[in-house]
């Protein structure tokens, strides 16, 4: 459907859980309280509510967290999704660290396509990020990704003075690899307002020093923001994600999903629609489908115009990312 501003909104984030393996410094730290499951939605529910968004135009779907693959049953999730008619695709995004134990069954639902965050190739950096020593399985879920043919794509988001000397090392993963390798710009979101991020500016003035014949990847890469260079002789391709500075908000074509089963029309605010009081009513039939179907046009009709995460003090949204859906 179309949102107030007329963008075709046809892809939902949709996160199945705060809870996640890894503590990563700028999402999750040590520490934190977690919801009650009672508080979350049920895979049910989660279904229903997708089928819904269907009915509305939204084909696409990205399962997230909390780390996805933390919640019990994500596969058979993926697997009722995809019979949903009308939809056409559904993704993950994970840390990629129980990825390699649940391949064969990700594949069996029909997994489309899959996004392991990687932010260093340095064991010791990587447990200063996270919290946990697990490079090494991340590092085996890839290769098992790829060896399965899955479409796979690594995302990196760069910290000043943390890991952002690893640009190129990071990036040099799609030279040999049948990958996509993104940086994704920090967001100030929770607790991403205390950690300096770096410029895709700055990144792609040194990936066009580095790299004088680097070209436009003009191909479709998935349902996502990013913009794509090609350097020659690379099997992947470089993405960027500016949402700071390389707004994309014209062509946002998102919503998102929490686990506790708001509807998020944009990231950087506060405002949600809480789906759960219609969906815990009592009430069935083709009252419940209205009424479900009401909330979320609601919601997707009052999406914003554009975010303003060039200006901080002017994001109303105060909860963790953990808690949104990333």
């Amino acid at each position: 459907m179309l949102d107030q501003f007329g963008r075709t909104i046809d892809y939902m984030r949709v996160s199945i859980t705060d809870r996640c393996n890894l503590r990563c410094r700028y999402c999750m730290p040590d520490g934190i309280s977690l919801v009650s499951m009672r508080e979350i939605m049920t895979y049910e529910e989660i279904v229903e509510t997708c089928a819904a968004a269907v009915r509305l135009g939204i084909r696409n779907f990205k399962i997230t967290g909390g780390e996805p693959l933390s919640r019990l049953g994500c596969a058979g999730l993926i697997a009722s999704l995809k019979k949903v008619t009308g939809v056409e695709q559904v993704t993950m995004t994970t840390n990629g660290v129980l990825l390699k134990k649940y391949l064969p069954e990700l594949l069996a639902a029909g997994l489309d396509a899959v996004n392991i965050s990687l932010d260093t190739l340095d064991p010791a950096k990587f447990e200063r990020i996270t919290g946990r020593n697990m490079l090494g399985e991340v590092l085996d879920s890839i290769d098992a990704a790829l060896n399965s043919g899955l479409r796979t794509k690594i995302n990196v988001v760069l910290q000043q003075g943390v890991n952002d000397d690893e640009w190129f090392r990071l990036a040099s993963l799609a030279e040999y690899k049948m990958l996509d390798v993104r940086f994704i710009e920090m967001m100030p979101i929770g607790y991403g307002k205390n950690v300096t991020g770096i410029s895709n500016d700055i990144l792609r003035a040194r990936f066009s020093a580095s790299f004088p014949e680097i070209e436009i990847d003009p191909s479709v890469h998935g349902n996502g923001p990013a913009e794509y260079v090609r350097i020659p002789g690379w099997m992947g391709s470089i993405g960027f994600i500016s949402a700071i500075h390389g707004k994309f908000c014209g062509s946002c074509s998102r919503v998102r999903l929490t686990s506790r089963g708001r509807l998020k029309p944009c990231l950087c605010y506060g405002e949600t629609i809480d789906l759960l009081p219609v969906l815990r009513a009592g009430t069935a039939g083709t009252e419940r489908k209205e009424a479900l179907t009401a909330a979320l046009r609601e919601g997707i009709f009052r999406k914003p115009g554009q975010h303003c995460f060039e200006n901080p003090e002017m994001v109303t949204e105060t909860a963790r990312m953990a808690d949104i859906g990333g």
